[in-house]
């Protein structure tokens, strides 16, 4: 199916978005990611090439950083308005006196693999196995690298008793492992489809699906989420809004989506060279993507639990997680 078929019918879904959408505070965003090829952030790229910004009466620039942390620094050094990145972001910043929530749930699960090399996988049998070792991360301080520090933790491990390397989103990533720089790696599809159909690697843990998740946190943990500063949010909130009504209408496009479609809307560079592997890796992580936008309490402490094992010096006793999600523009988009 084209591009144009598929706006068509989205256009048919939500027939009144756009129209009621274009009297907002502030037409003009810039929103930052960390990584934005790769399919932990789809719902973003979707809800751009699907048109759904320009409907909803906004002109978005997207800013894409080398990992998590650095479009976490960019929203709170003020370069950018909002952040499509991990929703333990609004956790740890809390702590540091900073209001930031989240104001609609894109990935129920991280949907990030820890794997090892394949000629290593002799000797790394366990996460245990793993220090000492290089470990590519997509930057420093980033969900795929707070994901390895916890794994750490369950197995007794510190959080420095290996050396992590930022290795980027996409074919950097690749080729970190192909050039033998590093010995595992914890990332994101399409980059594991493309190693694994490569056979360089050998995974570990698997965040993409129900089972792996839960097996990993003992229960779900949310991933990607819209997050913005609190006083963004009081001063713009036609504008937030239009922004979440937007992300929702895109999940609800993704939800019924087929394979094919996606591949027909994202650049044809985040295939990484094969149409074909891009949909095999797109069917890998499709359970992680939320489907109702929203994050339940359980989830919450699931990821706060998550901060305080892989940081000791954490106090989770002082975070109130009713302040890390609003739910109220959820709750008009779903009404909409």
């Amino acid at each position: 199916m084209k591009i144009r078929s598929l706006l068509l019918a989205a256009s048919l879904l939500f027939p009144t978005l756009g129209a009621q959408a274009a009297d907002v505070e502030k037409p003009d965003l810039t929103i930052g990611v960390g990584g934005k090829p790769l399919l932990y952030y789809l719902p973003l790229t979707l809800a751009e090439r699907l048109g759904y910004f320009k409907d909803a009466g906004l002109t978005v620039e997207i800013n894409d950083f080398g990992g998590g942390a650095k479009s976490l620094q960019a929203l709170v050094g003020g370069s950018v308005d909002a952040v499509t990145g991990a929703y333990e972001h609004t956790i740890r910043m809390q702590q540091k006196k900073q209001d930031i929530r989240a104001v609609i749930d894109l990935g129920r699960y991280p949907g990030i693999v820890l794997a090892v090399r394949k000629s290593e996988a002799d000797k790394i049998k366990s996460v245990a196995d793993l220090k000492g070792k290089n470990i590519g991360v997509t930057a420093p301080g980033s969900s795929t690298h707070i994901l390895v520090q916890y794994a750490f933790a369950k197995a007794g491990l510190k959080s420095d008793d290996a050396s992590f390397i930022g290795v980027g989103g996409g074919a950097s990533a690749v080729a970190a492992m192909q050039k033998g720089e590093i010995d595992a790696i914890s990332h994101l599809d399409p980059v594991i489809s493309k190693l694994e159909d490569m056979g360089l690697i050998n995974v570990m843990i698997d965040t993409r699906t129900t089972e792996g998740t839960e097996k990993l946190f003992g229960g779900m943990n949310p991933a990607a989420v819209l997050y913005l500063k609190e006083d963004f949010i009081a001063a713009n909130p036609k504008t937030v809004q239009a922004l979440t009504n937007v992300f929702y209408r895109t999940l609800k496009w993704l939800e019924k989506a087929t394979p094919e479609e996606v591949a027909a809307v994202v650049p044809q560079d985040y295939w990484l060279g094969d149409k074909d592997l891009y949909i095999k890796a797109f069917n890998a992580s499709r359970q992680s993507y939320s489907t109702d936008g929203n994050i339940d309490e359980a989830s919450m402490k699931s990821a706060l639990n998550l901060l305080t094992t892989t940081d000791p010096k954490f106090d989770g006793a002082s975070i109130d997680l009713s302040k890390t999600f609003d739910g109220s523009f959820l709750a008009k988009a779903k009404a909409q």
